[in-house]
């Protein structure tokens, strides 16, 4: 394999362009996204597709396809069409499956959203995305009743509540009366919500063609990164509302034939259980997972020698924390992957080449093939050769459309050569491997989940005694990263750490709470305004926060 590494001129002379250690691959983006992950369906329709790690329900490749074309059926009879919007408000289910799926058939798009959202978080998405109907359980209802001209359609649970119909009834309509749709590569598929580089979460348009792609990157050809096939078995307890459990997991699992095991939540002991009911062999982790593994003797009863993929993703995992989970799965190889809901997956180890190599600590693999990558200036925007750091910068057919109903954010993050700038810094070393050492975007990354600072200080300044305030990381070992909060108080207005602590996670998902409150006589800002949020984070560092906590 030759280096990836080719001083280029693709984009201007002399750029310094990043490709894969291994060959481009003919992608059949044209295709919708529900039949390219289908397209093996004649080879595989007999095998388990989704296993309902709660119940042991098995529902085969055939089943899924049958169940999916009837939610698109059931869709289309409660008056969605194609381009209008769906929001999946769901713990992982297969019904989670069945109606991303069923939108695709109708060419319908889905916003997937935390179900521990507060009513606030849930509503400001689902008004954003222009949302016609929202599928979630029971006992999440009572946070959506108040969206006008949204249908509430409920999992599980009979007789569903008042007002709402019964995902039952979607799945009982008759697959024949689909609508025929013409959906083009460029249509958008999945709406997920990003914080991006900066601001507040956006819609980002992942077309067929972005996740078409993005898939085949990662699991086709003969020299995959990854290599399932149809004898492999996943586990999948991250949140498929993640663009990383969605796209890597579920996307990719279809696409090759495996099986998933899909769990509500993640217990360490249900999670050890299924792993060896199942005999799994691909084991999507992220650092807080493997600290809790290290952490608890119980792994020592269970027989989890059928692991021979371990993933990671989300956020870096350190040498120390790999070497503690090769201790504990020493048949398994290591995938770490790097990627964002913007561009999906930008790097990973490369298991399965044809010379596979063991990526070196603290890297996140190779650039993807079918994809380019350059390391750049942020202040002059020059391309930069290897071992040289600067803001990472991919192009492919992978990354996004745009961010929805938002131009300026969309032109600030992809220029007009196409490179979508992800806000992360970082560079490829003489071996071709990719390291992230910083990031010039302001967001807070708490176990894998992104937290807007913005979003953050728009709640606190709405206190009565809060003036202005910032909100920036604090490192954590177990999380990675914690919010917290730099905030001047009103002339002679009073009011505790705790009390302001207490204000914002009333209305917050728990991962975006608050952590710590300094108060401080003001906040650093450049002659534009703009919050120095580096001043701040090196405070911290420095433990000089440069106020008093009351």
């Amino acid at each position: 394999m030759g280096s990836l590494y080719t001083p280029d001129a693709v984009s201007g002379a002399g750029e310094h362009i990043f490709r894969s250690k291994v060959p481009d691959i003919d992608i059949p983006d044209h295709l919708p996204l529900h039949d390219y992950c289908f397209a093996k369906l004649p080879e595989v329709a007999g095998r388990p597709c989704l296993i309902d790690g709660a119940s042991g329900d098995v529902f085969s490749y055939a089943d899924v396809h049958l169940l999916s074309r009837r939610a698109a059926a059931g869709l289309g009879r409660l008056g969605v069409r194609q381009g209008d919007v769906i929001m999946i408000l769901l713990p992982n289910t297969p019904e989670f499956a069945f109606a991303f799926l069923g939108a695709s058939i109708l060419g319908a798009m889905s916003t997937t959203a935390n179900p521990f959202y507060t009513p606030a978080e849930i509503h400001r998405q689902a008004r954003d995305a222009g949302t016609r109907l929202i599928v979630t359980e029971a006992c999440y209802v009572h946070k959506v009743r108040d969206l006008a001209g949204v249908d509430v359609v409920c999992i599980g649970e009979t007789p569903v509540p008042e007002g709402c119909r019964s995902f039952a009834e979607l799945l009982s309509a008759d697959e024949k009366e689909l609508p025929e749709v013409e959906i083009k590569a460029e249509d958008v598929v999945a709406l997920p919500y990003s914080s991006g580089t900066t601001g507040l979460p956006k819609g980002v348009m992942l077309t067929h063609r972005s996740l078409v792609t993005s898939v085949a990157q990662q699991v086709d050809g003969e020299n995959p990164n990854l290599y399932f096939d149809a004898d492999d078995v996943l586990i999948c307890f991250l949140p498929l509302f993640h663009i990383y459990s969605l796209n890597s997991l579920l996307l990719c699992s279809l696409r090759a034939g495996a099986a998933m095991v899909v769990m509500r939540k993640f217990d360490l002991e249900r999670m050890m259980e299924l792993v060896e009911r199942y005999r799994v062999t691909v084991a999507p982790f992220v650092p807080p997972v493997v600290v809790e593994m290290a952490k608890n003797a119980a792994v020592e009863r269970y027989d989890l020698s059928s692991v021979r993929i371990i993933m990671s993703g989300a956020a870096p995992m350190g040498k120390e924390l790999e070497d503690t989970l090769r201790a504990k799965l020493p048949n398994a190889k290591f995938a770490q992957g790097y990627g964002m809901t913007e561009a999906g997956v930008l790097s990973m180890s490369l298991l399965f080449a044809k010379q596979p190599f063991e990526s070196k600590s603290g890297a996140c693999g190779t650039v993807m093939r079918n994809a380019e990558l350059k390391i750049i200036e942020p202040e002059s925007g020059r391309s930069l050769p290897p071992s040289q750091p600067g803001e990472i910068c991919i192009r492919g057919n992978q990354i996004m459309k745009g961010y929805l109903n938002n131009h300026e954010a969309t032109e600030q993050t992809i220029d007009k050569e196409g490179w979508l700038h992800t806000g992360d810094i970082g560079y490829v070393d003489e071996d071709d491997e990719i390291f992230i050492v910083d990031r010039l975007k302001e967001l807070i990354k708490y176990k894998g989940f992104q937290v807007a600072p913005a979003e953050l200080e728009a709640l606190l300044i709405t206190h009565p005694a809060i003036a202005s305030a910032a909100v920036v990381s604090m490192k954590d070992d177990l999380c990675g990263e914690l919010p917290v909060a730099f905030v001047v108080l009103s002339n002679g207005s009073e009011v505790t750490e705790e009390e302001i602590k207490k204000y914002i996670s009333k209305q917050v998902v728990f991962y975006k709470r608050i952590h710590r409150v300094f108060f401080v006589e003001a906040i650093p800002k450049s002659p534009a305004g703009k919050i120095l949020r580096k001043v701040l984070r090196a405070r911290l560092a420095a433990g000089e926060p440069n106020g008093r906590t009351q």
